[in-house]
C-alpha cells in the first residue's frame, strides 16, 4: 500500500506520457520482478499501438499474440501451462512460452489505450494477487496518462494558437470581463512596444496609448462589432471591437491602414488631375475649330499672292499668333492625354493578386468573396504596373460597392485567359446588374448612379482612358437583376501607333469632287474658297445626317469630316456610310480637335487612316488630299 501511495504522489506530478510509462514499468519492477515487461501505447496522432517500454533485447512486436491478449481480453493472469491458457482464450503461441504470465489493458476514459504485459520463468509467479495490484497500478497511471494527453493537447493547442494569430498581419488582443487582456499575437505585442510574454493579465488601459482610450472604450459598449479609425503618429489604424460569448469580454483587432491610405490619396488625386485633363481637353478642342478657321484664312490670304503691303506684315502676325495659339493648345492637349510612363512585361497574374490583396479588407466588410482564376501559359502583357493595377482596383471596388448597395453578401470572380496575341481579364459581380440605359453611360466622364459625394463619375473613364493608352479596351456585359462583367483586354507587346497622313500630292491637272462637312460656318467657308481656288470642286455640309445623303447620292473623290458634331456625329455617319456605300466610306478623312478621349483614339486607330488634327495647316491638307487622291479607285 505504501508503494501504491508513493505512486500515486509521484504520478500526480508526471505531465508526459514517457514520464507515466517510466514510473509505471519501475514500480512493477521493483514489486513484481518480472523476467521480461513490456508496454504498448496507443498513438494519439497515428492511432495506432507503439512499444514504448520493453526489458528484453529484442522488443516485442505490436502483434504479439499474448500483447493482444492482454489488449482484448484482459486483465488476465497465467498462473501456469501459458500456452494451453492461451490458445482456450483464441491466441496461438507460435514461440516458447513463459512458465508465467500477467497481462492487462490501460484503460482511459472507457477504452482501451495501451497493455501491460508481464512474464516471468517461475511457474506460479503470477496469479490473483499480483493481477489484483497490477490493475491498481495501471488504474492509477491510466489515470496519470489521460491527464498527460489532457495537458500535450492543451499545450499543443496554445502552441497553434499562437502560431496561427501570430501569422496574421493584424494586432490582435483579448480582454475578459473586466478588462483584463488575456493574450495578444506578436503583431500586437509590436504596436505597443510590448514583450508579448508580458501581456497577459494586464488591464487593456494600462497596455494602450491613453489617446487611444475613449474610442475603444466608446467600442467596447456597442453590442455590436464597431469600425473605428484612430491615429497612431503618422500612422492610420483601424480598430474594431467583436464582442464575445462572455459579456463583457471582446476580441480587439488593429490594422495598419497607413499605406491603403496614402493608395486612396493618390487614387483621389489621380481622378482630379483627369478631371482637370477632361476640363482642359474640353476647352483645347472648342479652341480648335476657332483656330482653325484663323490659321486656315491667313494661310489662304498668303496664298493669294496679291496681298496690299500694308497688310503683308499684319497678316503674318496674325498667322504666326494663330501658330502660337495652336501650339499652346497642342500642349494643353498632350497634358490632358494619359501618361504612359514606364512599361514593362510582366505576368497578370501577379498585378491581380496584389490587387485582391490591397481590396481584401473592404470585401470581407460586405462580406464579399473574390475568387481569382489565372489560365496557365499566358503571355506577359508590356504595362505600367500601377496604372493598370488602379484600372482593376477601380472595377473590382465598384462590382464590391454594387453588390453591398443590393445584398448582405456576394461573389465577384476575377478570370485571366488569352485573348488572341495578349490577355482579357473578366471581372464579374453578383451584383443587381445594370439597365441597358445605364450600361450605355458608364464611361462617360462624370456620370455616376452614387449618391452625391459618394462617387465623382471619373473612374471608369480614367480606367478606359489607362486601357485605351495600352492598346487595349475594356467591354461591359451585363443586364438587370444579372450582375455585370466587365472585360480588360491587353495587347502581349506594345500598341501601334496611329497612321500620321503620308506626305503626297494630287496629281497635276486633277480635280477632285470634295465634300466638306463640319458644323462651325467659318471652317466651311474657308475650305470651300481655299479648294476651289486650288481647282476642286467642292460641296458642304453643316451636319452629319445631310453629309450622309450626299455622300450616298454624289460620287464624291474625298469626304472631309469633323468627328465631333451634333445630331449626328462624323463616327456614326461614318458607321452608317459603311453599311450602304463602303466604297464611299473609304474616302472619308477625319478631321478632329479631341485626339485626348480614349473612344476617339480606339476609333482613329481602329480605321488605320490619315486624319487632320486641327488646326491644320493647308500643306498638311494637301498631304492628306494627295494621299486620298492616289488610291485605288
Amino acid at each position: 500500500m505504501a508503494r501504491l501511495t508513493s505512486l500515486s504522489q509521484e504520478l500526480a506530478g508526471a505531465f508526459r506520457p514517457a514520464t507515466v510509462v517510466e514510473l509505471v514499468t519501475r514500480t512493477l519492477q521493483e514489486l513484481l520482478k518480472p523476467d521480461r515487461l513490456t508496454v504498448v501505447l496507443l498513438d494519439a496522432e497515428t492511432n495506432q499501438l507503439a512499444v514504448t517500454h520493453d526489458t528484453n533485447a529484442v522488443p516485442a512486436r505490436t502483434y504479439d499474440p499474448l500483447l493482444q491478449l492482454a489488449l482484448r481480453r484482459g486483465p488476465l493472469a497465467f498462473a501456469r501451462n501459458v500456452k494451453e491458457e492461451a490458445r482456450r482464450r483464441g491466441a496461438d503461441l507460435t514461440e516458447e512460452p513463459p512458465r508465467s504470465w500477467l497481462g492487462a489493458p490501460l484503460v482511459a476514459a472507457g477504452r482501451a489505450v495501451g497493455a501491460v504485459s508481464l512474464a516471468s520463468e517461475r511457474a506460479g509467479a503470477f496469479g490473483k494477487a499480483e493481477l489484483t495490484l497490477v490493475t491498481a497500478v495501471l488504474a492509477q497511471a491510466a489515470i496519470a496518462l489521460e491527464n498527460a494527453r489532457l495537458v500535450e493537447l492543451l499545450s499543443s493547442a496554445k502552441r497553434e494558437w499562437e502560431k496561427t494569430v501570430d501569422a496574421i498581419t493584424q494586432a490582435i488582443c483579448i480582454i475578459d470581463a473586466h478588462g483584463t487582456v488575456r493574450r495578444g499575437n506578436r503583431v500586437f505585442a509590436e504596436l505597443i512596444q510590448v514583450p508579448v510574454t508580458a501581456i497577459p493579465g494586464r488591464p487593456w488601459l494600462g497596455l494602450l496609448p491613453p489617446a487611444w482610450s475613449d474610442p475603444v472604450a466608446r467600442a467596447l459598449a456597442e453590442p455590436t462589432a464597431t469600425l473605428v479609425e484612430i491615429r497612431a503618429g503618422e500612422r492610420t489604424l483601424s480598430f474594431t471591437a467583436i464582442p464575445m460569448a462572455e459579456p463583457g469580454s471582446a476580441v480587439l483587432v488593429f490594422e495598419d491602414q497607413t499605406e491603403r491610405r496614402r493608395l486612396q490619396e493618390q487614387l483621389i488625386q489621380s481622378e482630379k488631375m483627369s478631371a482637370i485633363g477632361q476640363l482642359i481637353a474640353g476647352v483645347a478642342h472648342d479652341l480648335n475649330n476657332p483656330l482653325a478657321s484663323v490659321v486656315g484664312f491667313s494661310d489662304f490670304l498668303a496664298e493669294l499672292g496679291d496681298i496690299p503691303p500694308q497688310f503683308a506684315e499684319p497678316l503674318q502676325v496674325i498667322r504666326q499668333e494663330a501658330e502660337r495659339a495652336a501650339t499652346i493648345v497642342k500642349n494643353l492637349l498632350s497634358f490632358a492625354r494619359s501618361q504612359e510612363g514606364e512599361r514593362k512585361r510582366q505576368p497578370i497574374g501577379s498585378i491581380l493578386e496584389s490587387t485582391l490583396a490591397l481590396l481584401r479588407n473592404q470585401l470581407m466588410a460586405n462580406k464579399v468573396e473574390a475568387t481569382l482564376e489565372v489560365e496557365p501559359g499566358l503571355p506577359d502583357v508590356e504595362v505600367n504596373g500601377n496604372q493598370i493595377k488602379q484600372v482593376f482596383v477601380n472595377l473590382i471596388n465598384n462590382a464590391n460597392q454594387a453588390i453591398a448597395s443590393d445584398a448582405p453578401s456576394g461573389r465577384i470572380w476575377v478570370a485571366a485567359k488569352p485573348q488572341r496575341d495578349g490577355v482579357a481579364v473578366s471581372i464579374t459581380d453578383s451584383g443587381p446588374g445594370m439597365t441597358e440605359e445605364i450600361a450605355a453611360h458608364v464611361f462617360e466622364p462624370f456620370f455616376t448612379t452614387k449618391g452625391e459625394g459618394e462617387g465623382t463619375g471619373l473612374g471608369l473613364s480614367i480606367c478606359q482612358g489607362i486601357v485605351k493608352e495600352h492598346g487595349g479596351r475594356i467591354t461591359l456585359d451585363t443586364k438587370a437583376g444579372g450582375g455585370a462583367t466587365f472585360t480588360v483586354e491587353l495587347p502581349g507587346g506594345a500598341r501601334t501607333p496611329l497612321v500620321e497622313a503620308a506626305p503626297a500630292q494630287v496629281p497635276e491637272g486633277k480635280r477632285l469632287h470634295i465634300l466638306v462637312v463640319d458644323d462651325e460656318p467659318h471652317i466651311l467657308y474657308y475650305m470651300r474658297a481655299t479648294l476651289e481656288s486650288w481647282g476642286h470642286s467642292v460641296e458642304v455640309a453643316s451636319d452629319g445626317a445631310y453629309a450622309l445623303e450626299r455622300a450616298i447620292a454624289g460620287d464624291f473623290d474625298v469626304i472631309i469630316c469633323d468627328l465631333r458634331m451634333p445630331h449626328l456625329s462624323g463616327r456614326d455617319m461614318y458607321q452608317k456610310l459603311a453599311r450602304q456605300d463602303p466604297r464611299a466610306a473609304e474616302r472619308i478623312i477625319f478631321a478632329t480637335g479631341d485626339t485626348v478621349r480614349g473612344d476617339t483614339l480606339q476609333f482613329l486607330e481602329t480605321l488605320g487612316r490619315p486624319y487632320l488634327h486641327k488646326p491644320f495647316t493647308l500643306s498638311e491638307l494637301r498631304a492628306a488630299l494627295g494621299h486620298a487622291a492616289n488610291q485605288p479607285a
